[in-house]
């Protein structure tokens, strides 16, 4: 894997929640193969489809809204742009109409519980994020094809290599923590300035620029509308959104119309402790309701941990008044590569190594980007990223009702509280004496995913998912 290639781009897609690696990724794998079919026969002679779901995709895909994503990537739509009131709806219009318009072209049958298989007992060896799906055609011959969700929204077709873009000449290739530190000493640069640099060999800086602002404000209006949006999230566990309630209660029952008036009232309630911990929680809380709502969210680094990040810089933009786009930038651009370095070392995905691979990886991204923004040193970056993911080592995934709602969506919280501790305590501490590197500890944590009980993965077989035992509806 030393050769993978990742950009802030791939780190950070935009997207609808509640998975990346159950919803987004099955969605690209779907768009993809019809792309395929479209390559190696006419639309017009399809007959028919089938999609077999297997493993993690299998067992917790009903709540992770697996079923759902394949049906509209199936259908030409796209993720980034699709109304997202309109993802429920239509999956329904598909079901009840036993329809579905394969690449928004060809109209063929589709009967929902025969043509959309669950195998919760099968699984591939690659990964346990597999799905296949079978195009039929009316010469009697078929395609079939394999793909892996393997976290983040990456997907692998099988038999492909794992690498995310095309080979280009990197100025500064980083595998590793102490890679990136070598980088950062020869040439002086920051890691956000290195990252920028890197881009340059896939896009000019203004599109990386245009392309990392446009993440930012997916990010704003997802914190925005989930804090002023309230009411019950589907799925069946009749769980109430508590980030809009939060919201009225801070500012003691104040509407604002637009978000930049809203973070001037919130900025004006002053820095206590206690004030700014609810905000945190708050910002959190509203995007990752927003994520177990089919909302747009965006993959920082997974759908599942989408809050984490959004959440600790909307308390840096806020309570250290830094609403600039250079900083902005600054901070996602080191966030971005802190998250690579742990694809490339470990994994991303939990149904791979649990919740660790996603919460933890957010709270590192994020204490590093924070560090850098308030003024740290590259060590003090890589220090910060390491007291995160340290302490949340372990961390098992075990939604309740395979849903990414109990819990994940308080597990955000914790993720953006511990990622700002993190960050403080490196700033106040000298990184030369460290003990422990972030290489060890994305060593450690691949361990830990190698080590942990199958069931723990995103499985809803173990944990809390079976303390609570529930028949839940179809979302």
């Amino acid at each position: 894997m030393a050769s993978e290639q990742i950009s802030i781009f791939d780190m950070f897609k935009i997207g609808i929640g509640p998975s990346s690696s159950h919803t987004l990724g099955p969605w690209r794998a779907a768009q993809r193969f019809v792309e395929l079919l479209k390559v190696q026969k006419n639309l017009s002679q399809l007959v028919g489809i089938k999609i077999l779901l297997y493993g993690s995709l299998a067992k917790t895909g009903t709540g992770h809204g697996t079923d759902i994503a394949v049906l509209l990537g199936l259908s030409g739509d796209d993720p980034v742009t699709f109304d997202v009131y309109q993802v429920l709806p239509k999956v329904e219009q598909i079901k009840t109409s036993n329809q579905i318009v394969i690449g928004n072209e060809k109209v063929i049958s589709f009967k929902y519980t025969e043509d959309l298989l669950f195998l919760y007992t099968e699984s591939l060896p690659f990964h346990p994020n597999a799905l296949t799906f079978q195009a039929f055609f009316d010469d009697e011959t078929a395609i079939s094809q394999t793909y892996y969700s393997i976290g983040g929204g990456f997907v692998v077709q099988e038999n492909d290599s794992e690498g995310v873009l095309s080979e280009v000449d990197l100025p500064f290739p980083v595998h590793t923590a102490q890679q990136l530190m070598v980088w950062c000493m020869r040439t002086g640069l920051k890691i956000s300035e290195l990252v920028l640099e890197n881009e340059l060999a896939w896009r000019s800086e203004k599109e990386t620029k245009d392309g990392v602002l446009q993440i930012f404000n997916t990010l704003k209006d997802c914190i925005y509308k989930g804090c002023h949006t309230s009411g019950v999230l589907p799925g069946g566990l009749h769980v109430e959104r508590r980030a809009a309630k939060l919201n009225q209660r801070l500012l003691k029952g104040k509407a604002y119309s637009n978000y930049e008036e809203w973070m001037a009232s919130i900025r004006e309630g002053g820095k206590d402790f206690g004030y700014i911990l609810d905000w945190v929680s708050c910002f959190a809380l509203a995007v990752n309701e927003e994520n177990a709502s089919f909302g747009r969210v965006v993959t920082a680094p997974t759908n599942g941990a989408a809050g984490v990040i959004p959440a600790v810089l909307q308390y840096y933009i806020t309570f250290y008044d830094c609403y600039s786009e250079d900083k902005i930038i600054q901070f996602i651009a080191t966030a971005s590569e802190i998250g690579s370095i742990f694809k490339k070392g470990a994994t991303i995905s939990a149904a791979m190594g649990g919740c660790q691979a996603e919460i933890g990886v957010s709270s590192a991204m994020a204490a590093g980007a924070l560090t850098e923004c308030l003024g740290g040193s590259q060590r003090q970056v890589l220090m910060a990223a390491e007291i995160a993911m340290e302490h949340h080592l372990g961390l098992t995934c075990d939604p309740i009702g395979g849903l990414v709602q109990i819990p994940c969506i308080e597990r955000n919280t914790m993720g953006a509280i511990k990622a700002i501790t993190a960050a403080q305590l490196a700033l106040q501490s000298n990184p030369d004496k460290a003990k422990v590197s972030l290489d060890a500890v994305v060593s450690t944590m691949w361990d830990t995913a190698q080590d942990m009980n199958v069931k723990y993965k995103e499985t809803a077989d173990g944990g809390l998912a079976i303390q609570i035992p529930l028949s839940l509806p179809e979302c």
